[in-house]
């Protein structure tokens, strides 16, 4: 048959083929016609060569992608997978082709190639598993050992729980699964939605891939082929939250250079040659930057070198004051191994046995799955590889010339079933994959979408988007109580306790209490973190800019004031005070609006437009179901948030819904570009379209 494809009234793509091959293809031209400019950006990201047109700004996340050899060990997993799984390999060759025979056309749409005198430059079979790395590396949230580094070395090992939580640079999600047993239809209803940073192009791609092999729905990652993380094929569905796993270790390295390069000393006390080479980046509009690439043994050095931070060479007389170098280990850099395996087989799943053994071959990020189908099945497991090693490893940085910090084979993933009510409800919390992780996300979000479930005894897909879009914030608890506590106010301040104590705890766009709220927990935030116990957090170190999102002190009392506030003591600081005067400051200038005034969408662009739009407000918070998340003490602005909603009907697929905050086309000005917003906005989701006599046929590939 013809490669037909077809549009639906939001523009959302449906694709019909004859065979995967000939879907995959026609997957990456759509993609390329529709996004040309984000998957330029992102194969750029993915080879450390975004500085060559964007300018010094992208230098530092160049600097890491080429430090960490995000393009070599694609290149590395992509030689493995023809090894292994050539039909696989095969399949991305032909999503690959399709991306090149469509980037001219998405060029020619997108303005922001003529603002940058860019050319979108060639795909190679590799840089589909490039931008899943790029997306990907980070998503764990490594850097947060070094941020506990800190914490130690300054506070004491007692006071790196004070700060966990899921803070800043990590990314969450809601997920909950009611099986029929709880439904007007007797079948199960999957729904949710992922918390990241909110991009324009969005992270998520709504798609519709038909052959005679499968007929799938879900939310594509753009530049990869294939449905992995959310997806319904008409008699089982899936969906995943992020487990917040740890699986990535650091290592403490010394270094010393020779005459033939850079030796690292192993945990057999000897010396070992480490690969190392040097690249260039290239930087528009200045001069081209050297990086050196070392790698030791355990990984590549992401942070310093032989000279450390500031140019120290390394004295073996003193070991102790040996100069910083910092190495990275992480699964596919030591398996060659992306999962891209379980791809094909998630198209081609039938009923949840497939999508869990589909899920086996699942490497990363590791997420928590959840999955039912229209016979009955239900499945709640933990998909991923997460090393056996040291619990230190787990914790913080650990010295790579010491034994007992090595990898000894990978964590069985762990497996859960649904409750006594017939719900299974992850939000990041700590669930079925506390064993595998460190730290875990507090746990209104995942309690309140259970209480709202326990609150009717039947639910219908239709019934999700008020559960999506709930605002109550169970974490105010704790700055209300010290509030409550206080006395002897000015009558003003005095005015505005009492007004927040009768306040529902909703932050609703249109609240001036919610905002309120916002005001004197981020007066708050800022008391406590200029306070002098904090003074030595205050200046992280000098590691690379990419790493400062975690070391930064203020996000992190920000995020962490429920536990700072509730702790027994804390290191003498007074926090009655600090909330007396947090309240004094805001009675004494009141925020003039409502919540939504302050608490904007900011979606991430590497292109500012030459003409801004005019960001809406939000409802939400961090620790709501709508979870739009600022940076308390910082800014109100919302970079973070639900990047799609969807709803998974198995009882008739097309009653399912979903949603994504901006549009389907990632070109500006087009009809598409930013047409869902409205329905994001206001908690409403778009249809599923699967009946091909409704869509509209575009062309014949």
């Amino acid at each position: 048959m013809a490669t037909e494809i077809y549009r639906d009234a939001w523009g959302i793509p449906h694709l019909r083929a004859g065979s995967a091959a000939e879907l995959a293809h026609a997957q990456g031209l759509v993609t390329a016609r529709d996004r040309a400019w984000q998957l330029e950006i992102e194969r750029h990201r993915a080879q450390g060569t975004s500085a060559s047109f964007l300018g010094a700004s992208a230098l530092p996340w160049d600097r890491f992608a080429r430090r960490a050899r995000l393009d070599d060990t694609a290149r590395r997993c992509f030689a493995d997978l023809e090894r292994r799984d050539p039909e696989t390999a095969a399949w991305l060759r032909a999503y690959v082709d399709g991306v090149n025979g469509g980037l001219a056309a998405g060029a020619d749409a997108a303005p922001e190639f003529v603002r940058t005198s860019l050319t979108p430059g060639p795909w190679h079979p590799w840089t589909p598993l490039g931008v899943w790395l790029a997306t990907h590396i980070l998503f764990a949230g490594f850097p947060a050992k070094l941020w506990r580094e800190q914490v130690a070395a300054h506070l004491g090992g007692d006071a790196i729980g004070l700060f966990a939580t899921d803070g800043p640079g990590t990314s969450g999600s809601n997920g909950w699964l009611v099986s029929g047993a709880r439904t007007v239809t007797g079948q199960a209803v999957i729904a949710g939605d992922p918390h990241r940073w909110i991009e324009d192009p969005g992270v998520y791609q709504q798609i519709h891939l038909s052959c005679p092999e499968f007929d799938v729905v879900g939310l594509a990652v753009p530049g990869v082929p294939g449905i992995a993380h959310f997806g319904h094929t008409g008699t089982v569905a899936w969906a995943i939250t992020n487990a917040m796993a740890d699986y990535q270790d650091l290592y403490r390295e010394r270094l010393r250079r020779t005459g033939a390069g850079v030796e690292a000393l192993g945990p057999d006390g000897v010396w070992r040659r480490a690969a190392r080479h040097t690249e260039v980046v290239e930087v528009a509009g200045e001069e081209p930057v050297e990086v050196e690439v070392i790698e030791t043994d355990r990984g590549p050095v992401v942070i310093g070198g032989p000279e450390g931070l500031d140019g120290d060479p390394f004295d073996p007389a003193d070991p102790s004051d040996a100069p910083v170098a910092i190495s990275l280990r992480h699964p596919p850099r030591v398996t060659g191994d992306l999962g891209f395996g379980a791809l094909l087989p998630l198209l081609r799943a039938r009923r949840v046995a497939d999508v869990d053994r589909a899920f086996d071959r699942w490497a990363e990020p590791v997420n928590v799955v959840q999955a039912a189908d229209t016979e009955g099945g239900v499945l709640h497991r933990v998909a991923g590889r997460v090393p056996l090693r040291a619990e230190a490893n787990r914790l913080r940085l650990v010295p790579a010339w010491e034994p007992g910090h090595e990898w000894h084979g990978w964590q069985e993933a762990p497996r859960a079933g649904l409750t006594d009510d017939g719900v299974a409800v992850m939000a990041n919390q700590r669930g079925p994959a506390e064993p595998l992780g460190v730290e875990f996300a507090p746990p209104h979000r995942h309690d309140r979408i259970a209480a709202l479930l326990a609150d009717k005894e039947r639910w219908s897909a239709a019934d999700m988007p008020a559960i999506h879009t709930d605002t109550h914030l169970a974490s105010a608890s704790p700055l209300l109580d010290h509030l409550q506590a206080l006395d002897a106010l000015t009558p003003e301040a005095s005015a505005l306790r009492d007004r927040l104590l009768a306040w529902n705890r909703r932050m609703d766009a249109g609240s001036a209490d919610a905002a309120l709220y916002s005001a004197v927990r981020g007066a708050v935030v800022r008391q406590l973190a200029a306070h002098p116990a904090f003074a030595a957090l205050a200046t992280p170190p000098a590691y690379p800019e990419v790493f400062q999102p975690w070391l930064a002190l203020l996000p992190r009392v920000g995020f962490a004031l429920e536990h700072l506030l509730r702790a027994e003591e804390l290191y003498g600081i007074d926090r009655p005070s600090a909330v007396r005067a947090a309240v004094e400051e805001v009675a004494a200038r009141p925020p003039a609006g409502v919540w939504g005034d302050t608490h904007r969408l900011a979606p991430w662009r590497a292109l500012e437009p030459e003409a801004p739009y005019d960001e809406p407000g939000l409802s939400g918070d961090h620790d709501c179901v709508l979870c739009t998340s600022g940076v308390p003490g910082l800014t109100d602005r919302a970079a973070r948030g639900p990047v799609a909603r969807y709803v998974w009907d198995l009882a008739r697929r097309e009653d399912s819904r979903w949603v994504v905050p901006l549009g389907a086309s990632g070109v500006p000005g087009s009809p598409h570009h930013r047409d869902q917003l409205p329905l994001w906005l206001a908690g409403d989701l778009v249809p599923v379209v699967t009946d091909w006599t409704l869509l509209k046929k575009e062309t014949d590939v």
